[in-house]
């Protein structure tokens, strides 16, 4: 059973640094392409932030450009088989949901929301003073 679990979220001042933890059990991070995605209450769509590529297609890293974040960096622990989202200069219009999710085995890189087969159940971000 794969689970995915996200951590790391909370109250953070503007201008402030959050480190997003996403822990995946039951598959290997190194395997999947797994994504990022935040949503703020009221908006049916995920926005996609980025994805981090299976090392057998490339181990190649994605932001996606139209993405209102920026300022962040994704990243890959192998051997704890998890994967982090840095986000550096916090502003109020980034407290959202934030997600990790799997594409399925074999799956590459996607911003759509729709093409990923696993969901944490997400860690909430406040930025505010």
């Amino acid at each position: 059973q794969v689970q995915l679990v996200e951590s790391g979220g909370g109250l953070v001042q503007p201008g402030g640094s959050l480190r997003l933890s996403c822990a995946a059990r039951g598959l290997k991070v190194a395997d999947y392409s797994m994504g990022w995605f935040r949503r703020v209450p009221g908006d049916e769509e995920y926005e996609a932030i980025g994805c981090i590529s299976r090392i057998s297609s490339g181990d190649g890293i994605f932001y996606y450009p139209d993405s209102r974040l920026g300022r962040v960096t994704i990243s890959r622990d192998i051997a704890n088989n998890m994967i982090y989202l840095q986000i550096d200069n916090l502003n109020p219009d980034d407290s959202a949901e934030y997600y990790c999710a799997s594409k399925p085995y074999g799956g590459l890189c996607d911003k759509s929301q729709y093409q990923y087969h696993y969901w944490g159940q997400g860690t909430q971000v406040t930025v505010s003073s």
